[in-house]
């Protein structure tokens, strides 16, 4: 059993003990905690939040928890029942709402759930006010609102459908262009509310020819959720075997987008967020963001605009500070991760899907075609174990110092540029580990560099 408490949300496995899990009394606690921050940070008398979940079976139960627990700190809720995560976000802001509530544990398999906790922006809590929160779970100083002040309960189950209105009428999204172009294409929504929101979204756009696969939103996870290339296999087959012009990829909480190309090989996740971007900087000249540990890809592109791009700390709450600051016009995450601030701050797949596909039909282009026009680069992925007796942050602090000739950010670990190749070293706050991540024009050449700075990491231990 597992339990995750960070910033980004409460975490865990469903049964076990209380503490050792995300428990129905793990639940309330950290549901009365977070309605408790919002109670003392607001200067209203009363407070609404949006909550939706994704798919998972332990949905319904989490969801059952929280609505229950939030009317019995005296808010009210809008319970939008199944969504997506970015709907939910968006909603927020829309029906000006306080906060949020997502039940979702994103890509993890599905005996994990978690609680994401949103503000009034609809966008996640920052690390200070996560801890404030983490705090009051703790001390459990909480105060249960008197019967005569329960909060009230509301439905609305059709925010997918506002949501899926807001994106096709940005500026951006060509409708007629879209169905002009006649694609068709694949689905595998891996049995979660993506089952519900893209194929309505691209029927919407114009999309006539679908093929789903695994959109029944059972929950039951057909395969392992993160949508990596080898968990793809099955999508990948179809787009060939159908003739598709493309396949889409989510994960359960649509925040995340992967492609494939029409011969079935992956467009690169890392290249979802590129593409975009290429798209709204051929239209709108501006900013890009994306964190430490993306593709330099994007930054080649946006610098080929005459733009400006700058690189975040991991994490999408790190991102949209950066995005904010920078005032970017796109942004997000190498995972798949879009995020427009033309619609809202949050990783978006139904923004993603409806300006890729935009971008597709006014090239003219097939997908490979198209993932050809970009700079090739591969990111290689590893981690060095340590014993919890080292320092980590000695470690780092001396492999920045020993590759200080190079450029070298410490924002988020400790990031060094060897011309267009990098490498992103980050400790982990649940394990005795150095994560190393490295990028270059090939495989072979990434995991040379990275093998140089395990190397050099072995020799500093």
């Amino acid at each position: 059993m597992s339990l995750i408490k960070s910033i980004s949300g409460i975490r865990g496995t469903i049964g076990g003990v209380q503490g050792e899990g995300l428990s129905p009394i793990d639940v309330v606690k950290f549901t009365s905690a977070f309605a408790t921050f919002l109670k003392k940070n607001s200067s209203k008398e009363k407070l609404q939040l949006v909550v939706g979940r994704d798919a998972r079976i332990s949905g319904q139960m989490v969801d059952s928890l929280v609505v229950g627990t939030l009317m019995g700190m005296g808010i009210d809720v809008i319970e939008t029942g199944l969504s997506t995560t970015p709907t939910v976000e968006l909603i927020v802001v829309d029906k000006k709402a306080d906060g949020g509530i997502i039940i979702t544990a994103s890509h993890n398999p599905m005996q994990w759930n978690a609680l994401k906790l949103l503000n009034a922006k609809g966008e996640f809590i920052n690390a200070a006010e996560g801890n404030e929160v983490l705090e009051l779970a703790e001390t459990m100083d909480i105060n249960f609102a008197q019967v005569e002040n329960l909060g009230i309960y509301i439905t609305d189950f059709n925010t997918i459908d506002t949501h899926i209105q807001k994106v096709i009428n940005l500026p951006l999204v060509d409708v007629d262009a879209i169905k002009k172009a006649g694609f068709k294409v694949a689905i595998d929504a891996v049995n979660s509310t993506g089952g519900i929101a893209i194929p309505r979204l691209l029927k919407a756009l114009g999309v006539e020819n679908i093929v789903e696969l695994n959109c029944e939103p059972t929950g039951k996870f057909a395969h392992n959720p993160e949508p990596l290339p080898e968990n793809l296999t099955e999508i990948s087959s179809v787009v060939k075997e159908n003739g598709c012009d493309l396949g889409i990829v989510v994960d359960p909480d649509v925040d995340r987008l992967a492609l494939i190309c029409e011969n079935g090989e992956m467009f690169g996740e890392e290249y979802t967020l590129v593409a975009v971007a290429d798209y709204v900087l051929s239209n709108q000249k501006g900013n890009t963001v994306s964190n430490m540990s993306s593709t330099r890809a994007l930054r080649d592109v946006t610098e080929g605009y005459g733009c400006g791009y700058a690189s975040a700390a991991v994490g999408e709450v790190n991102v949209v500070e950066k995005m904010k600051a920078t005032d970017a016009i796109i942004g997000g995450e190498g995972n798949g991760g879009v995020i427009y601030p033309e619609l809202h701050y949050g990783r978006d797949a139904l923004v993603g899907v409806a300006l890729f596909l935009t971008h597709l039909a006014k090239k003219g282009m097939t997908v490979s075609e198209l993932r050809k026009t970009y700079p090739n680069y591969v990111i290689s992925k590893n981690k060095i174990s340590l014993t919890p007796q080292i320092d980590v942050d000695n470690v780092l602090k001396t492999m920045a110092e020993k590759y200080k000739k190079q450029p070298v950010s410490t924002i988020d670990g400790v990031k060094i540029e060897f011309g267009n190749e990098w490498v992103h070293l980050r400790k982990s706050n649940t394990e005795p580990i150095i994560r190393i991540y490295s990028e270059s024009q090939t495989a072979d050449k990434a995991d040379e560099l990275a093998k140089r700075i395990i190397n050099d990491i072995k020799t500093i231990i």
